[in-house]
């Protein structure tokens, strides 16, 4: 996407915010790379990383602020792994894709030619850095509507699902310390079409079966079979 073709930018990223800037040029500064200002600086006078430290607070708050009022249950180190894993470059990369911002972002050539606007890391910063601009341009009230609105599902299926808990590396720790051995997965079964497959897989400690899942990625049903041989380990233990 080119300065030369304002118009269509602001237009994608407006309507897939669902929010109208005032000052469009900072949406124009959130979404210029660093790249980009680097080969372009007579006409670029700023690029996003500013606005994406300011945007990367503005989430973190008001995630925690939406977290701190829905799950009371939760104790203050369940909370920071909820947090961590809702403000993750995977998850806002993934909101940042879900607005188009990838096509939109002002890219240098070279960032351009090897698959920048695919880069995780640079739609994680780009949404960011959006966000800091409508912080700046509305306020906190209207950037903490839109945060909810993108977040919301996100943040409420993380927790039903358990999403946001590391059970691989809480299992390895587990049986690090009470046997000195490192859990093994291994793919049970494989089941569906390509494009719909299912993996079940077991974990084994020592060759004993300790967790059995299935997942539509493998790396999915190795969490889910972690988790069900923490719960298998926390009822012995009791």
């Amino acid at each position: 996407m080119s300065r030369k073709d304002p118009s269509q930018v602001i237009r994608i990223v407006e309507q897939s915010l669902g929010y109208e800037f005032a000052d469009r040029n900072l949406l124009f500064e959130a979404l210029t790379h660093k790249s980009y200002y680097h080969e372009n600086k007579e006409g670029v006078i700023h690029h996003n990383e500013r606005l994406e430290f300011l945007g990367d607070s503005v989430i973190g708050l008001v995630v925690v602020e939406y977290l701190f009022a829905h799950e009371a249950g939760y104790a203050e180190s369940v909370l920071a792994k909820i947090k961590s894993y809702i403000v993750s470059e995977p998850v806002l990369s993934e909101i940042a894709g879900s607005l188009s911002l990838g096509e939109c972002i002002l890219l240098g050539k070279g960032e351009k030619s090897t698959g920048g606007r695919t880069k995780k890391s640079i739609l994680a910063d780009a949404f960011e850095a959006v966000m800091g601009a409508v912080y700046l341009d509305a306020g906190f009230v209207q950037a903490r509507e839109i945060i909810h609105r993108l977040f919301r599902t996100r943040i409420e299926t993380a927790i039903t699902s358990g999403q946001f808990f590391d059970y691989k590396t809480e299992l390895q720790e587990k049986t690090q310390m009470t046997c000195g051995r490192l859990p093994e997965y291994r793919v049970i079964s494989q089941s569906g079409e390509e494009h719909q497959r299912v993996f079940t897989v077991g974990v084994y400690l020592n060759g004993e079966l300790l967790g059995i899942s299935s997942g539509r990625r493998k790396k999915e049903a190795e969490t889910l079979a972690a988790k069900a041989a923490l719960e298998k380990l926390q009822v012995s233990d009791n």
